[in-house]
C-alpha cells in the first residue's frame, strides 16, 4: 500500500488545526498521530480549539493540549459553549469558527466525523467543512455508547509506544471522566487494535478517519 507525507514550501512550517467540541475529544480522536506529528514534523506548528471547556474541564483541556503538542502548542482557544446544547447556539458557534479559526488557514486539519451521533460533535464537524472549504481535512472517530463507528478510510499506523503515552496522557488529564465506564484504558486500546488490523499496520495498531475530499 502506497504511504503519504506532508510537505509544506521551503521556509514554512507544517500548520495544523484540531477541533474538538470537547475537553477530551481531540486526545481520544486522534492523540497518536499528534504524537507521531510532532516527532515526524519537528518544526510544525498545532493549533487547538475545544468549544465546551468549562470549569474543570478547562483545565483538563489545557492539560491535555500541553501533553500531546508540547512545545509546537499555539495558545489554544477554549470556549464555553454548553455540552449537548451546541446545536441551539449554532449562530454564536459559527461565529466563533470565522473570527477565530478561519484566518488560521491550516495546512492540515481534524475534526469530528460528520456522521457521529453526538450533536455537539456533528455541529462542528458541519461548521468545520462550511469554513475551510479548501482545505484537507480529516475526521476523526469518538467511541461511545452510540456505536456509531463506522468504516473509516486513512489509517495513520502507530507504534505500540505512541498508543501507550496516548492513553497515558488520557488516563492524566482527563480523571474527571474516568467515572465513565467506557473511558477505559482498554477501549482506546482496543479501538486502535481493530484499526490496525484493518490497515495490516506493523505493530497491529493504528488510527482511523474519514475523508471526504483528497487532492494528489
Amino acid at each position: 500500500m502506497m504511504h503519504l507525507n506532508f510537505s509544506v514550501e521551503a521556509g514554512r512550517r507544517l500548520k495544523v488545526l484540531f477541533i474538538g467540541a470537547h475537553s477530551d475529544d481531540i486526545e481520544i480522536g486522534c492523540g497518536g498521530t499528534i504524537l507521531r506529528l510532532a516527532k515526524e514534523y519537528p518544526d510544525c506548528e498545532f493549533h487547538w480549539a475545544v468549544f465546551n471547556a468549562i470549569g474543570i474541564r478547562e483545565t483538563e483541556a489545557r492539560r491535555g493540549a500541553q501533553l500531546f503538542a508540547g512545545a509546537r502548542l499555539e495558545s489554544p482557544l477554549l470556549k464555553t459553549f454548553q455540552d449537548g446544547f451546541m446545536p441551539y447556539a449554532g449562530g454564536d458557534v459559527k461565529a466563533a469558527f470565522e473570527s477565530d479559526l478561519k484566518h488560521l488557514s491550516p495546512d492540515l486539519i481534524f475534526t469530528h466525523n460528520g456522521d457521529d451521533a453526538h450533536q455537539d460533535h456533528k455541529l462542528i464537524s458541519q461548521l468545520t467543512w462550511n469554513t475551510f472549504r479548501d482545505h484537507f481535512i480529516l475526521e476523526y472517530e469518538i467511541p461511545k455508547y452510540d456505536g456509531d463507528l463506522g468504516r473509516p478510510s486513512v489509517f495513520v499506523p502507530l507504534d505500540r509506544e505512541v498508543c501507550e503515552k496516548k492513553v497515558s496522557f488520557l488516563m492524566d488529564a482527563f480523571q474527571s471522566q474516568q467515572t465513565k465506564r467506557w473511558f477505559q484504558p482498554d477501549t482506546f486500546f482496543s479501538l486502535m487494535r481493530l484499526r490496525g488490523m484493518e490497515c495490516a499496520a506493523p505493530s497491529g495498531y493504528a488510527e482511523a478517519f474519514y475523508c471526504r475530499k483528497l487532492l494528489l
